[in-house]
C-alpha cells in the first residue's frame, strides 16, 4: 500500500485534540518532533566524541557532497554516506555512551512544541518514532525524554579484539516505503496508529496508513517544548562542544581549536607567577571576564589574640569546573588550600595555589587533615564531589560541617560559549585549558554571609547533614539554581547507562563508594 503520489495532508495546526481520543502515534524525528530538519549537527556530535576532532573534521569538509547528493540524487545515498563518513571503525560502546551522555541534551534543546503536544498528547497506548537517523544514535533520547519506541535505520557491526565495532555499512535505509513497511511490521495485528506526524515527501508512505496524518511546516523559528515538558530532564551530560554544531558552528568550533589552545596556554602560563591580588587584572587582559560580588572574609590573623580568628575559614563553594578554588583564591586576592578526591600530578604541576588529597574512604583521616590545613589559612571545598553544567546542585557531602564554625559560602558559575572546561570521559587534565580556550569566558564568584555559629556544629550544636543541607540551599538560591538528591556517583552511573560501570577513565577510585 503506497502513498499517493501528491497527496496532500493538512498541516499539524488544524489538529484537534478535542475531536475523538487517539491512542497511538507515530512520527518522524528530524523536522517533525524536532525544528531541525537536518541530522547533520547530531552526526557530527558522534564523530567528534567517539572519533576525534580529524573524523569530525573529515566528516565537515564532506558536507557540501553530502548535500549535492540530498537534493539531487536520493536521500537514501546521502544517508549512507553520512552514516559511513560518521561510524566506520567506532567501537559501539563508544557510540553508546555519546548518545547517552552528548546528545539528549542538544536533542531536548530542538523538540518542536507544537509537533510534540500532538505526539504526546495522542500517545496514551503507544508511541513510535520511525526515523532515517540510525537508531543507536537517537534510541536513549526518544525512549527516556519523548516516552517512546525506536525504529531507525540498523548498522552492521564485526566482532573486534577491543569489542564490537561498525562497518559503516546499513542494513537499510529507513526511507519511503521502508517507514511504512517498518510501521506496518510494528502495528501488525492490530490498528494501524491513529496519528502519524512528518515533514517531507518520504515520509508520505507512512502517514498514508495512519488513520489520520498531519504535515509538520518548516519553521526554524518555530517555538521549542521547554524543558520541563519533556519526560526527562538534562541534568548530566558531557561532551565538550556548547552549542549545537550546526556546520557554522562546527567550522568555527574546528577552525578555532588551535587559536583557542595557543590562548589557553597564553592565559594559563602568563597568570602562573602573578601574584592573587594582581591576575584579576591580567585576566581582564587576556580576555578573562571575572565579577566579584559579596564580602570576602577577612585573612586569617594569626596574631590577633583571639583563637576565632587565628585560622582561615572554610570556603565551601558548588562546583562548575577544576578552576573553582582558583578562581576564588583570585576573587579573595590570596593564596588558599584547595582539598579534593583526586589530584594529578600534571594539575598539581601547573596549578598556583596547593592542592591536597583526601582518601574519601577514611572520614577521620580527612577530617583531621582538613583542621590541619585550615590552622594555617583558609581552605575551599567543593562538597558536590563532581560538577554539574546544569542549573542544579548535587547533594552535598557533610564531611566539612565539623571541622570549624567559620563556614563562609561561595557560588560560583562558569561562562563557556564554545567549549566545555568539564569532561567525565575525555582527558580530564585538559578541562581548565579548555575553558581558557573559550574567546571570552567567565567566572562569578559570589561570597556570601559566613554561617551564624548557631548555625554551625562546633557553635550551634546543629547536626552535620543540616548544616551542609543549610549551606546547598543558600548557595542554589543566590545562583536560582534547584538543589537535587543526585550524587556523585549518580552522575557516573547515568552517563554509563545506570548499570554500575563508570564510563569516564578521570583517574578517580571512588565511583562505586557511597556518597556521605
Amino acid at each position: 500500500m503506497a502513498a499517493k503520489k501528491g497527496r496532500i495532508f493538512p498541516p499539524v495546526t488544524e489538529f484537534d485534540a478535542a475531536a475523538r481520543e487517539r491512542r497511538t502515534a507515530a512520527a518522524d524525528l528530524d523536522g517533525t518532533l524536532l525544528t531541525s530538519s537536518s541530522a547533520f549537527p547530531y552526526y557530527f556530535l558522534v564523530a567528534l566524541e567517539a572519533g576525534g576532532y580529524l573524523r569530525a573534521a573529515a566528516l565537515l569538509l564532506l558536507s557540501p557532497l553530502l548535500l549535492v547528493l540530498y537534493t539531487g540524487v536520493s536521500e537514501a545515498a546521502a544517508i549512507s554516506l553520512l552514516v559511513f563518513a560518521t561510524f566506520a571503525g567506532l567501537r559501539v560502546g563508544d557510540v553508546e555512551a555519546v548518545a547517552r551522555g552528548v546528545l539528549p541534551r542538544h536533542y531536548a534543546a530542538d523538540v518542536r512544541a507544537d509537533a510534540w503536544r500532538v505526539f504526546r498528547g495522542c500517545g496514551a497506548a503507544r508511541r513510535v518514532v520511525v526515523t532515517a537517523s540510525p537508531a543507536v544514535m537517537v534510541g536513549a533520547f526518544v525512549r527516556e525524554f519523548l516516552g517512546a519506541e525506536v525504529a531507525g535505520t540498523e548498522l552492521e557491526t564485526f566482532a573486534f579484539a577491543s569489542g564490537r565495532r561498525f562497518t559503516g555499512r546499513i542494513k537499510a535505509v529507513l526511507v519511503g516505503e521502508r517507514k511504512r513497511e517498518v510501521v506496518e511490521r510494528l502495528f501488525a495485528g492490530g490498528d494501524m496508529p491513529d496519528v502519524g506526524l512528518g515533514d517531507r515527501e518520504s515520509d508520505h508512505d507512512f502517514m498514508a496508513i495512519c488513520k489520520e496524518a498531519y504535515m509538520v511546516p518548516k519553521n526554524k523559528k518555530a517555538p521549542r517544548a521547554a524543558a520541563g515538558e519533556l519526560l526527562s530532564r538534562a541534568i548530566f551530560h558531557d561532551g565538550r562542544l556548547v552549542r549545537r554544531p550546526d556546520p557554522a558552528a562546527a567550522a568555527f568550533a574546528l577552525a578555532y581549536l588551535p587559536i583557542g589552545f595557543f590562548l589557553a596556554l597564553l592565559r594559563v602560563f602568563l597568570n602562573l607567577p602573578i601574584p592573587p591580588h594582581l591576575v584579576r587584572h591580567t585576566y581582564a587582559l587576556t580576555g578573562i571576564r571575572l565579577s566579584i560580588r559579596g564580602s570576602p572574609p577577612p585573612p586569617p590573623n594569626p596574631n590577633s589574640g583571639d583563637l576565632s580568628n587565628s585560622g582561615g575559614s572554610l570556603l565551601v563553594c558548588n562546583h562548575r569546573t577544576a578552576l573553582d578554588p582558583i578562581i576564588i583564591s583570585i576573587a579573595l586576592g590570596r593564596p588558599v588550600t584547595c582539598v579534593t578526591y583526586s589530584v594529578s600530578r600534571l594539575s598539581t604541576a601547573i596549578s598556583p595555589i596547593p592542592a591536597v588529597a583526601l582518601t574519601r574512604v577514611d572520614r577521620e583521616s580527612d577530617k583531621a587533615r582538613i583542621a590541619a590545613l585550615l590552622e594555617k589559612g583558609d581552605v575551599v571545598v567543593c562538597p558536590e564531589g563532581t560538577t554539574c553544567r546544569e542549573p542544579y546542585l548535587l547533594r552535598f557531602s557533610a564531611l566539612f560541617a565539623e571541622l570549624t564554625e567559620r563556614i563562609v559560602p561561595v557560588a560560583v558559575e562558569a561562562r563557556q560559549s564554545t567549549y566545555y572546561g568539564s569532561t567525565a570521559r575525555g582527558w580530564k587534565f585538559l578541562d581548565p585549558y579548555f575553558f581558557y580556550m573559550n574567546p571570552r569566558p567567565a567566572y562569578e564568584v559570589t561570597f556570601l554571609p559566613a554561617l551564624r555559629k548557631e548555625e554551625t556544629c562546633v557553635a550551634g550544636g546543629r547536626s552535620a547533614v543540616d548544616v551542609a543541607n543549610h549551606v546547598q540551599r543558600v548557595i542554589a538560591k543566590e545562583l536560582g539554581f534547584e538543589c537535587t538528591a543526585l550524587t556523585r556517583k549518580d552522575k557516573y552511573m547515568k552517563l554509563a547507562g545506570n548499570d554500575g560501570r563508570v564510563a569516564a577513565a578521570d583517574g578517580d577510585k571512588d565511583k562505586k563508594t557511597k556518597a556521605n
